[in-house]
């Protein structure tokens, strides 16, 4: 099932994110992220924009959310989204329902543009957006260093 996130999600979502800060390129925290960090960004998230998590079995699997893509107000109908899933539950399909989730409830809130940053290579990242219409926009050569290697970034747009 797909709901809205509760702050009492911080511990597993903290759990989560923290696994891809410490073994994967997907994010560019070179440290865990604590859960009241967590709580204090699904606060502040959640102000403005949807955030969503899949359960099933009471458990989180994954979740998603959309934030602010820059400060300027000129900028207000661009949000950046995020997906991150927990590390045995990729591959099932759950990333697809986030992610088709948070797209229909973004167009209810009137926004205009997705953007979608991905770090470089990640297949699976590209395909999940390409799927819902995202086009790659962007691509920064060797923005990120993780695991003592330069990392690529690109970004996918999609405008709702």
């Amino acid at each position: 099932m797909i709901r809205n996130v509760k702050v009492a999600d911080a511990q597993i979502i903290s759990e989560i994110y923290n696994y891809h800060v410490l073994n994967t390129i997907v994010t560019f925290d070179l440290n865990p992220i604590s859960v009241d960090e967590i709580s204090q960004q699904i606060k502040n998230v959640t102000k403005k924009h949807p955030w969503i998590v899949y359960e099933e079995n009471n458990k989180v699997l994954g979740y998603a959310y959309a934030d602010t893509w820059k400060k300027r107000n000129a900028y207000n109908f661009t949000v950046e989204s995020s997906i991150y899933i927990m590390q045995n539950a990729i591959g099932k399909g759950i990333g697809k329902k986030l992610y088709e989730h948070l797209i229909n409830d973004l167009k209810s809130r009137n926004i205009h543009s997705i953007i979608g940053g991905i770090s470089l290579p990640n297949e699976a990242s590209i395909a999940i957006h390409e799927k819902f219409g995202f086009k790659k926009i962007a691509h920064f050569k060797e923005v990120g260093l993780k695991f003592n290697k330069w990392i690529d970034v690109g970004y996918w747009q999609l405008k709702i």
